[in-house]
């Protein structure tokens, strides 16, 4: 055997494969001329292939290379068959039992294929029509996906999401995290939502009881507002009606690693190597996220529906909590505890002491003031009482000390002035910092009544957005 003309003739007929294919996906699935005549390369599929493929799209009989390319290599064969006529927009040609062939079994435990990609792609764009579409939602339930905890997002084999936590509709330990599927179609969720009620109290709003019922009814209504955009979304005719076209002659090199033209170029061996594959969750959970093919989407979302479902019925529940008997909230730093009917006394009144012990500083008695007042008092004395045992002490001497007694008086007198107006500003400040947190703490009840009327209301709409999701779901893609 000549090893040398067996490379020259595969070499030759990779690159008639590959014009064949670049020539399918931009000149409309048609053949020009007569295809020339391949040479058999023993015990490889691909010279038969292209013969069966070509005689396809005459409407020639392709019995004869069809099953010697399938004995060869079945799977490649199948699936060469059913991408290329879907590139060439003849999909419908495909016989059932190809698909099936080239499809293979889904697993939640195996990464799904470059060549089962590229089929699932093929189908939801509507290359093999309503047909194809139903075999891969079919193929897609038949996978216990949610039957146990939800496959790791982090593994080498799968669509990772960085720095995800939990969400509010989880349902436990026992079951699949609904949180990376919410997360995937509604993504960038607010931390907190400040309800109306509480607008002037942002503070309530963070406390867990209050927090859980508002965020889970604004998650539940973007999930149902997310579930109505994919479901009312339509295809877009324009493009190829189904047919997988390349009109721009994209550079193969540029395909994306799972598109149907890439992995066809490399079935015949031009593509090089394949790149990391990811898994059955990490694809359904990038074809929920927004800006993907709103067909790949659909088909996601049907998948999804069990956890979706059972994630929006757990944040439906949620908004029907009753708000707690009490709340204690920090109020000019200090604690009140809030319930129904007022303020908690005790809490309110342990403020107003912290607020009179705080506000009025320890000063002491005004003893400078006290000082001078006595000095003031004894020069008095002198000056009265030296005139009296010395008879003849100059006149100026006791007037000089009443003088100064008068304006030691002065001094101390207005001393104890000041001390009196800051005693009073003191009271003043804590009579109004008392009255201040008293108004806070009543109104902040009354938000609270506020709080517990929209919390019907929240809890009615709820129910609502969850009817109207569960019937999206139940309706499911479109086939066509």
């Amino acid at each position: 055997m000549d090893l040398t003309a067996s490379s020259d003739t595969k070499t030759e007929l990779h690159r008639y494969a590959e014009a064949l294919l670049a020539d399918l996906a931009a000149a409309g699935g048609s053949l020009a001329g007569t295809p020339p005549e391949l040479a058999d390369v023993p015990g490889y599929w691909l010279s038969p292939a292209v013969e069966a493929l070509t005689a396809l799209m005459r409407g020639d009989d392709a019995l004869g290379p069809l099953g010697r390319a399938a004995q060869r290599d079945s799977q490649k064969t199948a699936l060469f068959l059913c991408l290329a006529l879907a590139v060439a927009g003849q999909g419908d040609r495909i016989h059932a039992s190809w698909f099936g062939t080239a499809f293979g079994e889904l697993s939640p435990d195996r990464p799904v294929t470059h060549g089962q990609r590229a089929l699932w792609l093929a189908a939801a764009r509507g290359a093999y029509g309503p047909a194809g579409k139903i075999f891969v939602l079919r193929k897609l339930d038949a996978v216990s996906l949610f039957s146990g905890p939800a496959a790791p997002e982090g593994s080498a084999s799968s669509t990772s999401e960085p720095g995800a936590t939990g969400s509010s509709g989880s349902t436990g330990a026992a079951g699949p995290d609904p949180g990376p599927w919410l997360r995937a179609l509604t993504p960038d969720e607010p931390s907190i939502v400040v309800p109306p009620s509480l607008t002037d109290y942002p503070e309530l709003a963070q406390l867990p009881a209050l927090a859980q019922p508002v965020h889970s009814a604004a998650q539940l209504a973007r999930l149902r507002s997310r579930c109505v955009e994919i479901t009312s979304a339509r295809e877009d005719r324009e493009h190829g009606g189904g047919r997988l076209v390349n009109r721009s002659r994209t550079p193969a090199t540029a395909w994306a690693e799972e598109e149907p033209l890439a992995v066809l170029r490399r079935l015949i061996g031009s593509g090089g190597p394949e790149g990391p594959m990811s898994s059955l969750t990490g694809h359904l959970l990038a074809d929920l996220r927004p800006g993907t093919d709103p067909r790949l989407t659909a088909i996601a979302l049907h998948v999804a529906a069990p956890i979706v479902r059972d994630a929006a019925e757990n944040l439906a529940r949620a908004t029907q909590a009753a708000p707690p008997e009490s709340v204690t909230l920090s109020l000019l730093g200090h604690d009140i505890v809030l319930r129904p009917e007022g303020p908690d006394p005790a809490s309110l009144s342990a403020a107003e002491e912290r607020i009179v012990t705080q506000g009025v500083p320890a000063r002491g008695l005004p003893w400078p003031a006290y000082a001078l007042l006595a000095a003031a008092a004894v020069l008095i004395v002198a000056a009265v009482a030296v005139p009296l045992a010395l008879p003849g002490t100059a006149p100026a001497v006791p007037l000089a000390a009443a003088a100064l007694a008068m304006t030691l008086a002065g001094a101390g007198g207005h001393r104890l002035w000041l001390r009196q107006r800051q005693e009073q500003e003191d009271a003043e400040y804590v009579a109004a910092h008392v009255e201040e947190l008293r108004e806070l703490a009543e109104n902040a009840v009354w938000a609270l009544h506020e709080y517990a009327r929209e919390a019907d209301k929240r809890a009615r709409t709820a129910a609502a957005d969850l009817a109207e999701l569960t019937r999206l779901l139940r309706r499911g893609p479109r086939a066509g």
